[in-house]
């Protein structure tokens, strides 16, 4: 049966654990040249209908590493972008490649590119979900912290995408999750329900990120205004600036030897000030490394030898 990588919704612990080994082990043989061309003549079809320097560059490096080939699919140039229904595209593609990933705005739309295309399909990022990207810093954290399970994990920010993964893949790997975000700016309801059913770890939605902040492990942000959200920066800004950012002060709040993390680009003075920043930058560009070794795993689990 096809296998997708559509929301971390989808996936149970055991299957996040094995994304993040496989990737571990991906990430060692990188780093001691030892190479395997598992995707060996098979390609990739990477449909971008939102703009990219990460996701584009770590996925066609990845088919490319892993002895395949990635073809770029903007919105702009492709049929997809003059009206084609996404059911025909998944029709298509499925006959000329071994895999597709889109990066686009509803997750409708990967849902039912999944559901038309009899190849796996990934999800590079929507305004939903951004699994990927929080595959890859929990990769970094476990990194880090040399484990996931009982530490805390802390967003201060929009309700965005990141949030709803964060907070999803967070309870799933056995870690507890708090979240500081304006009234009016929540997680997706259906992200808000699944946390509240969660058993064993515990989930904590706020309004005051310093609340959410104490004793955390782990602190993460991102961007004020998200893509295609560029029209709403002034408003957004006027309700965040000054109270949802990572700072010196918040940090002081949180365990010793606490971790940043963010998933860029970051504006710096703020989501996260430029001194905490770069004082976590290693952290931060494993954590962008990481999106490279993770997106691998994936590749191999679903269009490899390990599907």
């Amino acid at each position: 049966m096809k296998k997708d990588l559509l929301k971390l919704l989808d996936l149970s612990k055991a299957d996040i654990v094995k994304i993040l080994d496989t990737a571990d082990q991906m990430k060692y043989n990188q780093k001691h040249s030892l190479t395997h061309q598992y995707l060996a003549g098979k390609t990739l079809a990477m449909i971008f209908e939102k703009n990219s320097t990460r996701t584009r560059v770590s996925f066609e490096t990845g088919m490319f590493q892993l002895g395949g080939h990635a073809l770029f699919l903007s919105g702009k140039e492709s049929q997809i972008g003059r009206g084609e229904p996404i059911e025909d595209t998944a029709r298509v593609l499925s006959r000329y490649c071994d895999g597709i990933m889109i990066r686009t705005f509803g997750q409708e739309e990967v849902e039912k590119l999944a559901q038309y295309a009899s190849i796996p399909v990934i999800n590079g990022l929507t305004d939903f979900a951004h699994p990927c990207q929080v595959l890859a810093d929990l990769m970094t954290i476990r990194e880090h912290k040399s484990r996931l399970e009982g530490l805390k994990l802390c967003y201060i920010g929009d309700g965005n995408n990141m949030a709803n993964s964060l907070i999803v893949g967070g309870l799933k790997v056995g870690m507890d999750v708090s979240a500081a975000c304006p009234e009016g700016f929540d997680p997706d309801p259906q992200v808000l329900d699944f946390a509240r059913s969660v058993t064993g770890s515990t989930f904590t939605l706020c309004r005051d990120p310093k609340e959410a902040a104490a004793d955390a492990d782990v602190l993460v942000t991102d961007v004020w205004a998200s893509m295609g959200q560029e029209g709403e920066a002034a408003q957004r800004r006027a309700v965040f600036e000054g109270v949802y950012q990572i700072n010196g002060e918040l940090l002081k709040l949180a365990h010793p030897g606490c971790m940043v993390q963010h998933c860029l680009p970051a504006h710096r003075g703020e989501e996260i000030t430029a001194e905490v920043f770069e004082a976590h930058a290693g952290e931060i560009f494993d954590e962008a490394e990481n999106r490279l070794h993770a997106q691998k795993a994936v590749l191999y689990l679903l269009m490899g030898e390990g599907k």
